[in-house]
């Protein structure tokens, strides 16, 4: 055998060793770092998503069919779903309802109960009159004194037991608004592990969960939404580092508004007046390990004021960031090490 076809004999021995080498990389650990972006449409926003991981694509699309099959199951704008046949027996029968829809109607209760009424899930009536997502209606006076007092989320009864639950009087109405956002959230992670993704995160609204480690092994970072800029120019106010399994809701008032005369009306409403709540804050940032708590703290925790809004939070073993008219960022103490302020120049951090 001449010298050059020994010397192409070994040279295709090489290359032959390192395709077998490559494919069995790829095989054992290509797969981590796929990755796919989804974008769907569900409960009156856009659910985001980014998953890495084997079964990427399959998991993004089991976790966007997991948050359109809880719409269809939670909001009372929908025939045949259980707050519609909730909303739809008020003052009459109790209803038959799916467990995870009892879960979501216990842990507004909670809230409900620890907050005092002013994050109130029998809110519809009042919520309804507003319209935020189409006419944008102002009420009157005499508008609100009609509505108001079916406003009472003492009169909504739930038997764990059967799964039942009922609302005592006619005209009263369930909302589930507040927690709904969160607890899609609460499905994506849920069809992430499922999938056995190595990592993801979902956004729907002002909700995100987190799963898992991203390939790179880099940390989890949020953006907290600067509520001075537009839905075209958002900007930050700063970054939160996150963990797997947590969730971050925020509630602005930035989030839904419209201007009337003149005057600028958003869509977080004090339960107790039908009225926007204005306490100088315009938003709050609830960070904690459930997604529908976290969405349901943020909303109460805006209408209950700073003082008011941090005590509750921490009695669900909540960290938050109230961020007011001013300026002024407050961040709670398990927070502080991991919020940075990238903002400096708008915002300023306060004690």
């Amino acid at each position: 055998m001449s010298k050059q076809k020994k010397i192409t004999i070994l040279l295709c021995g090489i290359l032959a060793a390192v395709a077998a080498v490559l494919v069995f990389l790829w095989s054992r650990y290509g797969y981590r770092t796929q990755s796919y972006s989804n974008t769907s449409y569900a409960m009156g926003t856009y659910v985001q998503q980014t998953v890495y991981g084997k079964n990427a694509q399959a998991a993004a699309t089991s976790a966007a069919q997991a948050v359109t099959a809880l719409e269809d199951q939670i909001s009372w704008r929908i025939s045949d779903s259980d707050i519609h046949k909730l909303n739809d027996a008020a003052g009459s029968t109790w209803e038959t309802l799916d467990s995870y829809t009892i879960s979501l109607l216990k842990l507004s209760l909670d809230v409900a109960q620890k907050s005092d009424g002013l994050f109130d899930p029998t809110v519809l009536p009042v919520t309804s009159l507003w319209d935020f997502d189409g006419k944008q209606h102002v009420p009157t006076d005499s508008e609100l004194k009609t509505l108001l007092p079916r406003v009472n989320y003492k009169d909504l009864r739930i038997n764990e037991a059967n799964h039942t639950a009922s609302l005592k009087m006619h005209y009263e109405g369930v909302d589930l608004g507040s927690v709904g956002k969160g607890a899609a959230c609460d499905k994506a992670l849920e069809a992430y592990k499922k999938a056995g993704v190595q990592a993801a995160v979902v956004a729907a609204g002002g909700s995100i969960g987190l799963y898992g480690s991203k390939p790179d092994n880099s940390g989890w970072s949020v953006a907290i939404r600067d509520p001075k800029t537009s839905d075209q120019k958002a900007g930050s106010v700063g970054t939160i580092s996150m963990e797997s399994g947590q969730f971050v809701s925020t509630s602005g008032t930035y989030e839904k508004e419209f201007t009337k005369n003149g005057k600028t009306y958003h869509h977080l409403l004090n339960p107790k007046t039908g009225m926007p709540e204005n306490n100088g804050l315009v938003s709050v940032t609830v960070v904690c390990k459930n997604g529908a708590l976290s969405d349901a703290l943020s909303t109460a925790c805006f209408v209950l004021g700073r003082e008011k809004g941090t005590a509750l939070a921490k009695e669900y073993g909540a960290e938050t960031i109230f961020i007011d008219s001013k300026a002024a960022v407050y961040v709670s103490n398990g927070l502080k090490d991991r919020f940075q302020l990238t903002n400096s120049s708008t915002y300023h951090l306060a004690s």
